[in-house]
């Protein structure tokens, strides 16, 4: 099956299973397993900050920086599509006990002069506005890069009005082998960020938040309350490692896998990109003028061997994300399936 729901589909590869079979481990909640601290200093070298700590998940890497970063009741600006507003099950307002105050932003990207009005004037009636939270790459925006001027941008209005800025960087090292900008030129301007191992880098498990030694040291708590502290986790940290090592260069072939995606979709008729040819590795397209449900395509292309991701808040767009395991051949074989079952199966337009 040719798998494009997402770059979570990605598989460790032999090698590095080898790699994660000989690694070797300790008791991680101690700080005593020698490959989780090899990866959260690998992580924090690599983003320029002072710490890193290893956690399960990128939502939870999310779902604690809020809550070191805001207070109970504070609020937190962030774009209305991003991931913690969209996608965390309600967690920070559960974990975090913060109130989000989303903007309506292009492809996720927003300036400080967007979110300026959102910024409390800090009066008894509103909540304290005390973080702000971008997205890098954005998701639900196509795989959208971050523009280093924004970011400058919304760090001095944090620092005007006494906010953080956090930066989730699901896949910030798409964005880092797009634009050919450091990582740590994209940290720079937040407190907190944090790498997700197991979507482009095809790790199987883990990501790692990054900040300054203290951020990371009340992070370290909050790790142990929300019941992420592990024991002998190198074993999965050293997909996390491995990862690092080899798998940051090939992202550009998923870009490149995109763009040869995305031209061969816009080929078909009555398909549509909605963001044009992807930056990264994202691809959007809108299948309302080919007569066909999303259901509908989806299960005509599964019998076809491909499987794609489902159409967003009951639209007829559709997301396809290429990765570790989809190759050239692969995108070239899923439009040929596309296109199939649009010609097939679209109702013949009477004159």
């Amino acid at each position: 099956m040719i798998d494009l729901t997402s770059d979570t589909a990605t598989r460790p590869t032999p090698e590095m299973r080898r790699f994660m079979a000989e690694a070797p481990v300790g008791d991680e909640q101690r700080r005593e397993d020698p490959t989780v601290n090899e990866l959260q200093e690998m992580t924090a070298d690599l983003l320029g900050k002072e710490a890193a700590l290893f956690l399960p998940s990128g939502t939870m890497c999310n779902a604690i920086a809020f809550a070191v970063h805001a207070g109970r009741g504070d609020a937190v600006i962030l774009d209305r599509s991003s991931h913690p507003n969209q996608s965390e099950a309600g967690g920070p307002a559960w974990l975090a006990n913060v109130m989000l105050r989303p903007v309506d932003s292009p492809r996720g990207i927003f300036t400080a002069d967007d979110i300026a009005p959102l910024v409390s004037r800090r009066s008894t009636h509103e909540a304290r506005s005390a973080l702000v939270s971008v997205e890098n790459t954005t998701n639900r925006g196509g795989g959208a890069i971050w523009p280093l001027e924004n970011l400058a941008g919304i760090r001095a209005l944090a620092d005007d009005h006494g906010m953080r800025l956090h930066m989730d960087g699901a896949r910030l090292l798409n964005a880092v082998v797009a634009s050919d900008i450091p990582a740590s030129a994209f940290a720079a301007y937040a407190d907190s960020v944090w790498l997700d191992l197991s979507k482009g880098l095809g790790a199987p498990v883990g990501a790692v938040l990054a900040g300054a030694a203290e951020f990371i040291e009340q992070a370290r708590l909050l790790k142990h309350l929300f019941g992420g502290a592990m024991r002998q986790a190198g074993i999965i940290a050293a997909g996390g490692v491995y990862a690092l090592r080899h798998h940051v260069d090939r992202l550009a072939d998923d870009h490149a896998n995109a763009r040869l995606l995305a031209d061969g979709l816009a080929s078909i008729p009555g398909i549509r990109l909605v963001f044009g040819l992807p930056d990264t590795n994202i691809v959007f397209f809108d299948i309302s003028d080919t007569g066909l449900t999303p259901t509908q395509l989806e299960a005509g292309i599964n019998h076809l061997g491909v499987r794609i991701g489902a159409a967003y808040d009951g639209t007829t767009v559709i997301r396809a994300v290429t990765h570790l395991d989809v190759s050239r051949a692969d995108c070239e074989a899923a439009v040929a399936a596309i296109r199939q079952v649009v010609t097939e199966r679209a109702p013949v337009a009477v004159a």
